[in-house]
C-alpha cells in the first residue's frame, strides 16, 4: 500500500519537473524546402517519455504545396505531430509531382 502511494507521489513530481524537447528533421529531399515549420512535442509524449523518429513519404505538388503524406514509420504518439507540421511545409516549384522522403526526430533536449 505504501509503495503504491510513493510510486503515485514520484509519477506526479515528476510530470511537474520541466523536461524540454526537441524535434529535428533529417530529410532526402531532391526539392529545396522554403518554409518548414517545427513539430509540437506532444504532451503525452513528454509525460510518457516517448522519443524517435518519426518516417514520412511526402508527395510534393509542381507548386511546391504538400499534396499527401504517408506515414512510413516512428512511434504512434509521435506521428500526428510530424504529419501537422510537415503539411505546412513549403518546397520550390518544380516541373512535375516528387516524392520526397522526410524523418523528423523527436529527442529529449
Amino acid at each position: 500500500m505504501r509503495q503504491g502511494i510513493r510510486l503515485m507521489l514520484f509519477c506526479v513530481l515528476v510530470s511537474l519537473v520541466p523536461v524540454r524537447f526537441q524535434a529535428q528533421d533529417s530529410s532526402e529531399t531532391s526539392r529545396k524546402i522554403t518554409f518548414k515549420s517545427q513539430p509540437q512535442y506532444p504532451a503525452l509524449a513528454r509525460t510518457m517519455h516517448i522519443s524517435g523518429a518519426v518516417k514520412l513519404e511526402v508527395i510534393v505538388a509542381p507548386n511546391g504545396t504538400v499534396k499527401s503524406i504517408n506515414v512510413k514509420g516512428g512511434h504512434p504518439v509521435l506521428t500526428q505531430s510530424a504529419v501537422t507540421a510537415v503539411g505546412h511545409w513549403k518546397f520550390e516549384p518544380g516541373s512535375h509531382e516528387t516524392t520526397e522522403l522526410i524523418e523528423i526526430r523527436f529527442d529529449p533536449e
